[in-house]
């Protein structure tokens, strides 16, 4: 593979008159790059940090009357994540339409590998001491990008795009860096308001008046490689939940059930693994590549994976709630990371079973059910017996899933029509 991405290179450069200008692949470039994967490990860092902050929020919460605060401080955790995420997903989808061993590339990913480490940095005060700091890094992140492709693509017709993307990324920085000027509550609006029209503006083809928008089902994707991004990102997210539970279990003490607890969130992450490996998450490239419009089927994987990686960080965050309190009585702010987390994770993975399929196991919707129904059982339970309930539950669907499979030969991907 790096020998075809080599030629294919050398093609490009002797075209533009020996000038490496960049281009759109001609195929996939495959697996990803050592950099890339490095991208990834600011990604570790960085969730741990969204962690340690909704657990500061939980952990005050237990001892207030109310549960407002937790809400509020869940609400704006969500929207680091989300810009998190979103610097993370425009550098993947760049690498997947581009060569990721160009200059060019390999200088937008670095620009992101920093920004996004000072944001996983800026984390836990981005609402006070360090919003400005989150702010224009993110902003940097997001402008760099398109940028950087605008001047890299020279006269090729996608120059047109980054130039929208950069006017629209411009604009939502003002509201980004302004917004962090300002007091708590209205830079949570600005932020907000900037981050949805951002999202808005992907979803509908970077639209500017005068510059036209784009098509997203017609936009160019290497499947194998944007598969590969986010099974990447899944795995990071889920070796979150091992750092976070192992880092809350060696503060001590170490009792039979803060040792239990531990236990229950090592087979938590184990049993999560397993039930998004189970064949869907094996083969979303051959489900992308056989979709009518594989952008349509990329960018949906993307909002799949997302809500998974949500689930996946609540459930980091309900692990290190128990094992510092693992006989204690849950309050329902702490019940919702406990339970929550683990129906967002299978509702997020019935749709992607769905996306590859066509199709969702009735063991996904059975479990989200169970899981729901418990709460009324857990709350204000040994933090223990809830833990113990989301396992049991999970355990369930991937013993339902290896039936399925059993005897059987491996099912093809058949994505919707």
């Amino acid at each position: 593979m790096p020998g075809e991405l080599r030629r294919r290179r050398n093609a490009l450069t002797v075209a533009n008159g020996g000038r490496s200008r960049l281009a759109p692949t001609a195929g996939d470039p495959g697996r990803a790059t050592f950099l890339e994967l490095f991208f990834d490990l600011v990604y570790v860092f960085a969730l741990t940090r969204i962690s340690a902050r909704a657990f500061e929020d939980l952990a005050v919460e237990k001892g207030m009357a109310h549960g407002w605060t937790a809400v509020t401080g869940g609400g704006k955790t969500l929207l680091l994540l989300l810009a998190l995420w979103a610097v993370w997903q425009g550098t993947a989808w760049t690498t997947s339409r581009y060569d990721p061993q160009h200059t060019w590339l390999q200088a937008i990913v670095i620009t992101a590998l920093v920004c996004s480490m000072v944001m996983g940095v800026a984390v836990p005060r981005a609402f006070t001491a360090t919003g400005v700091m989150f702010a224009v890094a993110y902003v940097v992140a997001q402008v760099s990008r398109p940028l950087i492709l605008m001047i890299a693509l020279g006269p090729h017709p996608y120059r047109r795009l980054k130039l929208r993307m950069t006017l629209i990324y411009t604009a939502t920085g003002v509201l980004w860096i302004g917004g962090a000027l300002l007091p708590t509550n209205p830079k949570v609006v600005l932020w907000t308001v900037a981050l949805f029209a951002e999202y808005l503006a992907a979803r509908c083809g970077w639209p500017v008046p005068g510059l036209g928008r784009s098509t997203v089902s017609r936009w160019d994707i290497a499947p194998e490689h944007l598969s590969d991004r986010y099974q990447q990102f899944f795995l990071v997210a889920l070796g979150e939940t091992i750092l976070v539970a192992g880092f809350a279990y060696s503060k001590g003490p170490y009792e039979a059930g803060h040792a239990a607890a531990f236990g229950l969130a090592l087979a938590t992450s184990i049993v999560l693994w397993r039930i998004y490996m189970q064949r869907a998450g094996q083969i979303l490239a051959e489900a992308v590549s056989k979709a009518r419009h594989p952008a349509t089927v990329g960018r949906s994987s993307a909002d799949t994976h997302l809500v998974m990686v949500i689930g996946l960080t609540a459930v980091a965050i309900g692990y290190e709630l128990v094992i510092d309190h693992p006989v204690e009585r849950l309050p329902m702010a702490w019940v919702a990371m406990v339970i929550g987390g683990p129906v967002l994770f299978l509702a997020g993975r019935a749709r992607f079973e769905y996306e590859v399929f066509s199709r969702v196991s009735p063991s996904r919707w059975i479990a989200i059910l169970v899981l729901l129904a418990s709460t009324p059982l857990v709350v204000r339970a040994p933090g223990l017996f809830a833990a113990a309930t989301a396992l049991v539950v999970l355990i369930a669907v991937a013993v339902a899933d290896t039936r399925r499979a059993h005897g059987r030969p491996p099912e093809a991907a058949a994505p919707p029509r």
